[in-house]
C-alpha cells in the first residue's frame, strides 16, 4: 500500500506538471522504477485499411505459422486542432524493404515476459495457471464457434471475440508447451541453482538468497485462492462486457471519495483519462451475444464450486444460469452510454440510487472479489519485494547487461532477416506475392484462403515476385505488433505482425535457433497501395514524408 500510494504521488504531480500521461514502471522485477511519461492522440482517423481477408489471410490456421501471405497494415492519421499533427521526426519509408541477412531493427512496446521468474513461479504457471485458463479459453471458444455457426450474423457480431480467443488459446498453447520442454525449465533449474550457489554463504547476499523461499511462499498463497480469483475478481464468472462496466461503475463511485495514493490502481488520477476513454466508449455490445457469454459463465462458475455454494446461491437467485443471464441483461441499462455518464458524474449516491440489477450483482459480489484481490496484491508485493532483493545481487554479480522483463515501454530488439529449420526443412526468410496466389489456389480458395476481388481483379498489375512478408530473429513478443522494423539506414522496412510458433516460449526464454518474428515487407506495402488499391497520394506521402498538396 505504502509503494503504491508514492507511485500515485509521482504518477499525478507528473501528470499535473507536464499534461502527458506518466506511468511509473518497475524493471528487473523491482531492481529499478523509472517514469514513463507518454503524449496521447486522441484525435486519429483512418487513412487505409485492407479487407479482412488480405489483413488476416490463412485465418487461424495459418495463425503463429509461417509462410504467412498477410498485408497486415493500416495507416492513420493524427490529428491536433483537428488539423494534422505536424511531427518532426519519422522513419524514412523504402520501397526496396528488407533483404536476406541483413540487419535490422524493432522497435516497440513488448507487452508481458516472464523470463524473471524463479522455478517455483514457473511451475505454478505449468502446472496450474496456464492449463487452467487454456481450459477458459477453449470452453468459449467452442461456445462462439457452435453460436457463429448458427447464423451469418451470429458470426457477424462474434467474430472479434472469437479471433481474440482462438489468438490466446495459441498463444498459451505455445507457453505451456515451452514449459513442458525439460530443456527450457532444465535450463531455468540449472541457471537458478547455480546463482544460488554464488548467493549461498554470502552475509552481504544473504537477503537474496533467503528471497527464493518467499517467493515460493507467496506463489503457494496465490494457487490456493487462484480459481476463486479467476471467477471473482477477474470476472470469468460473469463473462459480459455489461458487467464489467457495471463493476467500473461501481467502483468509480466508491474509489473517488479515498485519497488518490489509496484507490485501486485503475481509479487513480494518473489513469483518469483512460478510465473514461473506455468506459464512455461507443462500440457496439449486442444484448443476444451478452445473453450467451453470461449464461456460459454462470454455468461455469456453477459447475466450479457447486450448486450448493452460498456464492453461487446468491448470484443465481434461485434462477438457472440462463433465466439468470437473460434477467440481468435485459434489465441492466449500463449499454446505454447516456446512462453510464449520468451515474458517473453522479458518483456512488447514482449508482447506489439506480438499482440497475447488474451493478447490484457486481455490488454483492465485490466485498468477496476485494478480498480477494487484496490477498493477491500483498502475496504480490512480497514476491516484487523479494524479487527486488534478488535483481539487486543478480545486478551486483552479474551487471546489468541483461535486459529486465517486458514491461509495455519502448524497446529496441535487434535481428537478422533469416530463415530457419523445421523438420529438416528448409523454411526461406521471405514469401512472394505469387506465393500468395499459390496458397490461394491450393487451398481451392475457400475461407479464409479466398482472396479479395481487387487482388483477383489486379493480379497481372502486380510484380509477382515482390516480397510479401519475411521473418528475421528479432526478439519480440505480443505488443509488438505494429512495431517497424528498420535497416541500418534507418529506413522503415517492414512492420511487425506476428511471430511463428517456435517463438511462443519466448516469454520465458529467448531463442533464435527457430523462434522468428514475422513482418510485413516495405515493398509489398508499397506494391499494393499503387496497383491494387490505387492509393497513390498516399504511397507518395510515405515515399516523400509529407502531406501531398
Amino acid at each position: 500500500a505504502a509503494r503504491r500510494k508514492v507511485i500515485a504521488e509521482i504518477e499525478k504531480s507528473s501528470l499535473d506538471k507536464t499534461g502527458l500521461r506518466s506511468d511509473v514502471v518497475t524493471l528487473w522485477q523491482g531492481g529499478a522504477y523509472h517514469l514513463y511519461r507518454f503524449k496521447k492522440y486522441t484525435d486519429v482517423r483512418l487513412v487505409f485499411a485492407p479487407e479482412s481477408q488480405i489483413a488476416f489471410f490463412g485465418g487461424d490456421p495459418d495463425n503463429f505459422e509461417f509462410p504467412r501471405f498477410d498485408l497486415d497494415v493500416c495507416f492513420f492519421r493524427a490529428y491536433e486542432n483537428d488539423k494534422p499533427a505536424e511531427i518532426q521526426h519519422y522513419l524514412k519509408f523504402s520501397t526496396r524493404g528488407a533483404v536476406d541477412g541483413e540487419l535490422v531493427f524493432v522497435s516497440g512496446h513488448p507487452g508481458r515476459t516472464s523470463r524473471l521468474l524463479t522455478v517455483s513461479e514457473l511451475e505454478y504457471l505449468r502446472d496450474q495457471g496456464l492449463p487452467f485458463r487454456l481450459n477458459s479459453l477453449k470452453r468459449t471458444e467452442v461456445l462462439l464457434e457452435a453460436w457463429s455457426a448458427r447464423s451469418e450474423e451470429n458470426a457477424r457480431r462474434a467474430k472479434d471475440e472469437l479471433f481474440g480467443v482462438k489468438n490466446s488459446r495459441k498463444a498459451l498453447d505455445g507457453r505451456l508447451g515451452g514449459l513442458l520442454d525439460p530443456s527450457l525449465m532444465g535450463a531455468k533449474v540449472r541457471a537458478e541453482a547455480d546463482f544460488k550457489s554464488r548467493l549461498r554463504g554470502s552475509t552481504e547476499h544473504e537477503t537474496a538468497w533467503k528471497a527464493y523461499d518467499r517467493i515460493a511462499e507467496a506463489t503457494k498463497t496465490i494457487a490456493q485462492q487462484a480459481t476463486r480469483q479467476n471467477f471473482l475478481e477477474a470476472g470469468l464468472g460473469f463473462n459480459s462486457d455489461s458487467f464489467g462496466i457495471a463493476r467500473t461503475l461501481l467502483r468509480a463511485g466508491d474509489e473517488r471519495s479515498k485519497p488518490n495514493g489509496e484507490r485501486l490502481r485503475e481509479f487513480t488520477d494518473g489513469g483518469k483519462e483512460s478510465l473514461e476513454f473506455s468506459l464512455f466508449s461507443e462500440k457496439p455490445i449486442y444484448e443476444d451475444l451478452e445473453i450467451l457469454t453470461l449464461t456460459d459463465s454462470l454455468t461455469f462458475l456453477a459447475g466450479q464450486f457447486g450448486g450448493g455454494d452460498p456464492l453461487v446461491r446468491m448470484v443465481l437467485a434461485g434462477k438457472s444460469p440462463r433465466e439468470r443471464a437473460v434477467e440481468l441483461i435485459k434489465g441492466t441499462k449500463v449499454r446505454d452510454v447516456a446512462f453510464r455518464k449520468k451515474l458517473y458524474e453522479g458518483g456512488a449516491a447514482a449508482v447506489s440510487a439506480a438499482k440497475d440489477p447488474m451493478i447490484e450483482l457486481a455490488r454483492w459480489i465485490d466485498s468477496d472479489a476485494r478480498a480477494l484481490r487484496k490477498v493477491f496484491e500483498e502475496q504480490t508485493e512480497v514476491k516484487q519485494q523479494a524479487q527486488a532483493a534478488i535483481a539487486r545481487a543478480r545486478n551486483a554479480l552479474l551487471g546489468t547487461a541483461g535486459y529486465p522483463d517486458a514491461t509495455f515501454t519502448l524497446r529496441l530488439s535487434f535481428g537478422v532477416v533469416k530463415g530457419y529449420e523445421e523438420d529438416g526443412v528448409e523454411i526461406p526468410a521471405m514469401t512472394t506475392i505469387g506465393g500468395l496466389y499459390a496458397r490461394a489456389e491450393a487451398m481451392n480458395r475457400k475461407p479464409p484462403f479466398d482472396l479479395p476481388s481487387l487482388w483477383e481483379k489486379r493480379r497481372s498489375k502486380l510484380n509477382l515476385q515482390t516480397p510479401f512478408n519475411f521473418v528475421s530473429t528479432c526478439d519480440i513478443i505480443g505488443g509488438n505488433s505494429g512495431s517497424p522494423v528498420v535497416n541500418r539506414a534507418g529506413e522503415y522496412v517492414g512492420i511487425i505482425f506476428d511471430g511463428n510458433l517456435q517463438a511462443l516460449p519466448g516469454d520465458y526464454a529467448f531463442s533464435e535457433k527457430q523462434g522468428r518474428a514475422t513482418s510485413v515487407h516495405s515493398a509489398a506495402i508499397y506494391e499494393s497501395l499503387i496497383k491494387v488499391y490505387g492509393a497513390k497520394q498516399l504511397a507518395a506521402e510515405l515515399v516523400a514524408g509529407r502531406l501531398s498538396k
